[in-house]
């Protein structure tokens, strides 16, 4: 069952913890890419690392509707998903940071241009680059079930917190969460 506003509508931190486990789907010209998410990261309204620090052009969608994908090009070649958090008028979002792929992996690995499974989805940039998600998702409700969405997903597992990857400001704050011992988790992973 696909997760509702409702879900997105809290704190930031408690959505990245709970956003493991649940599975990421996009599908394009009726080819669908699945992915359980077993890493996250939290990017709060008073977090220097956030983009939400100062409120910019680009950054206003994370002040807008909960449940809508925060999608931003960054270093010149990757895109990062967000799923946007808290009530409309306060700042955040979620990281999609790693997804183990769980469909649709033919299609990922010709996208990707590699073979090797485990590489396919374990960062952020990875698992855009496979799943075929760009900027033009960028504003889309992932509450309506089209296209791009997150469905609910059941499992048993125990979470790691730790801090977050490849930031400057903000580097000591513990709001990165993934599943432990889990081989799709990004770089970085002392499990």
């Amino acid at each position: 069952m696909m997760l509702k506003k409702s879900f997105y509508a809290r704190d930031t931190v408690t959505v990245a913890k709970e956003l493991l486990g649940k599975i990421l789907v996009h599908s394009t010209k009726g080819v669908y890419c699945l992915g359980m998410i077993i890493e996250t990261e939290a990017y709060l309204e008073d977090d220097p690392a956030s983009h939400a620090f100062k409120k910019t052009p680009r950054s206003k969608i994370m002040f807008g509707k909960p449940g809508h994908a925060y999608v931003y090009f960054t270093y010149g070649n990757h895109w990062m998903l967000n799923a946007v958090t808290e009530r409309e008028g306060k700042a955040g979002a979620v990281l999609i940071r790693a997804v183990e792929p769980l469909a649709g992996i033919k299609i990922m690995k010709k996208r990707r241009g590699i073979k090797n499974k485990r590489c396919l989805t374990n960062g952020p940039g990875k698992l855009t680059e496979a799943f075929g998600i760009d900027g033009k998702y960028n504003g889309h409700d992932l509450t309506t079930g089209k296209v791009l969405y997150i469905d609910n997903n059941k499992q048993k597992f125990q979470i790691v917190t730790t801090t977050r990857v490849g930031i400057k400001n903000g580097a000591d704050m513990k709001l990165r969460f993934y599943i432990k011992g889990n081989s799709y988790v990004s770089k970085g992973v002392n499990s």
